[in-house]
This record gives structure tokens, C-alpha cells and sequence, in this order.
């Protein structure tokens, strides 16, 4: 049974794979997303989600995720999947700290 706190963590984490997963619109390409790129964060993202699963909670502060910083370096811009990694990167970080 999962417990609350890691629902919270996880939740985040499902919803982020599940519209990470989904082909890339026009306005995410403008925004400097690539399919490969895509794919790449999905799977980041998945990783992670994976090894709380199976590990715990305590995972989560052996995680370091550099997603930001990764969209960053591409040149990727502000807009809803951009949003919506920056909050998977916060979540985790929270957690990391907690």
C-alpha cells in the first residue's frame, strides 16, 4: 500500500509521463521542444517515478534531478510541458529536503 505522502510525490509524476508520452503540438515545437527531447525528460521523469515505487520515499534523496537545467541548455522556452517539468523538478526537490 502506498502511502499518502508518496501518493503526493507520485501523482505528479504519473501525470507528467502520461503527457510527456503524448506527440508534441506545434507550440511545443515553437517553444524549442524535439521529439527526441521528449522523450529523453519522459524518461528521466519515469526513472525516478520507478525507483520511489520500488525503493520508498527514501529514495527520493538520492535523487538529482537536473531536468531545469537540461531544458536550459536546449533552449526550451516557457509553456505548459516546460511548466509542467518545472513542477516535477520542484516536486522532487521538495522531497529530497524532506
Amino acid at each position: 500500500m502506498i502511502s499518502e505522502e508518496a501518493m503526493a510525490l507520485l501523482t505528479p509524476l504519473d501525470e507528467a509521463v502520461a503527457v510527456l508520452k503524448a506527440p508534441l503540438e506545434e507550440e511545443d515545437r515553437a517553444q524549442g521542444w524535439t521529439d527526441d527531447l521528449r522523450r529523453e525528460i519522459q524518461e528521466e521523469i519515469s526513472t525516478s517515478r520507478s525507483a520511489l515505487r520500488r525503493h520508498g520515499m527514501g529514495t527520493a534523496r538520492y535523487l538529482r534531478p537536473r531536468l531545469n537545467e537540461w531544458l536550459d541548455r536546449e533552449g526550451v522556452r516557457s509553456g505548459s510541458l516546460r511548466n509542467l517539468v518545472d513542477d516535477v523538478q520542484r516536486t522532487l526537490e521538495e522531497a529530497r529536503t524532506a
